[in-house]
């Protein structure tokens, strides 16, 4: 994935996200029902501000973006993050079955995190960890 597609792709998701999160958090305060406020806390955490971040550090680290832990890094976050948003959302209202999904996919985003560090390690040192074509 070309560098600057690829901290644009982390941007963009982070605005998704930001939209997302002020959307529930608005229908919350609304509702009045604020039992989800964990979910609405985690879209604004992981979604928003880290993806923001994530982009933003991508973009003052190119060589990091080039890296196949970078690519590892996106689309794994990008699938486990939703999943496990839906998880803890019903695991909170009372489904219990979702609780290992929700912990499978909180352990997906620990790896995903895992590669990124792994990315940002592999640019400081100045050795391409074998580039995405």
């Amino acid at each position: 994935m070309h560098a600057e597609r690829f901290f644009n792709g982390w941007l963009m998701m982070a605005v998704v996200y930001l939209v997302v999160g002020v959307g529930f958090g608005v229908y919350m305060g609304a509702s009045g029902d604020h039992s989800l406020y964990t979910v609405h806390s985690h879209i604004g955490l992981l979604g928003w501000t880290s993806m923001g971040l994530m982009g933003l550090l991508y973009r003052a680290v190119p060589e990091a973006a080039r890296t196949r832990p970078a690519a590892w890094h996106f689309w794994l976050y990008q699938i486990a993050v939703p999943v496990m948003l839906v998880a803890v959302a019903c695991v909170r209202s009372g489904v219990s079955k979702a609780g290992p999904i929700a912990g499978i996919s909180s352990v997906a985003i620990l790896v995903s995190v895992l590669f990124f560090a792994w990315a940002m390690a592999a640019a400081r040192k100045g050795a391409p960890s074998r580039p995405v074509e």
